[in-house]
């Protein structure tokens, strides 16, 4: 990928963030997702709280918690949270009936539960992130230790083929203390009915397949946005 390429990107990641966070409204909760996208959601808000907006953050990982802290965003713990007004987060592919492949970086468990407490799930992402059908991004499973041999055999009686996330050639370990499989079940024609045979399987805690949970998707495109709410 050569400079310009990442540059474009960057750039609609930026406009779509800059649009996202115009539908914050002072004194709500506020979801803040992770990852290379919600980065500059995040950026975004900080500068409205420092212009005066009143908000209280709620993040989806570690790394987005202590973001936030460093740019004088204050925090709730989630497990301290009823309701969500919004939540600005990103996704690693979507489709234009609001379905998505999230987890990419590793916080899908803590996104998944932010986006089901969130009145209004904002999706922010560039084009390239837009597809016909879901499926060209693995699935993540973020799976205990311990079921690691058991799901993995179940992934492959649904059709997928699972590999462990590795980092440094060791297992990626998430937040929760958790592996992760990165699941490819190649296109994926019914996103609702896998998510449901997933949520069945012992051992898995969350899986990037977000059905039913976004209100909206704000897709940067050059320096415009197309806006998908799934009419």
């Amino acid at each position: 990928m050569d400079k310009q390429s990442i540059d474009i990107k960057d750039l609609e990641k930026q406009v779509a963030a800059r649009e996202a966070v115009k539908l914050i409204k002072n004194n709500d909760v506020v979801g803040l997702g992770t990852g290379s996208t919600a980065f500059f959601a995040i950026q975004e808000i900080a500068l409205m709280v420092e212009n005066g907006l009143k908000i209280k953050g709620v993040p989806t990982s570690e790394h987005t918690a202590a973001l936030a802290t460093s740019l004088g965003i204050e925090l709730l713990p989630m497990s301290e949270v009823n309701v969500i007004d919004i939540t600005i987060d990103g996704a690693d592919e979507f489709d234009a009936h609001l379905n998505l492949i999230k987890g990419g970086g590793g916080a899908l468990f803590r996104e998944k539960i932010v986006a089901s407490l969130t009145k209004n799930e904002i999706i922010i992402a560039d084009s390239g992130k837009f597809v016909s059908q879901l499926g060209k991004f693995k699935v993540p499973v973020e799976v205990v230790h311990l079921a690691l041999n058991y799901v993995l055999g179940q992934l492959s009686k649904l059709g997928g083929k699972g590999e462990v996330r590795l980092r440094n050639d060791t297992p990626f370990i998430t937040d929760n203390g958790n592996i992760i499989v990165d699941t490819d079940f190649g296109l994926i024609s019914d996103p609702a009915g896998l998510s449901e045979k997933l949520n069945q399987i012992e051992g898995v805690l969350a899986h990037g397949l977000f059905v039913n949970l976004t209100s909206k998707i704000i897709m940067g495109k050059g320096t415009d946005t197309i806006i998908y709410d799934g009419n």
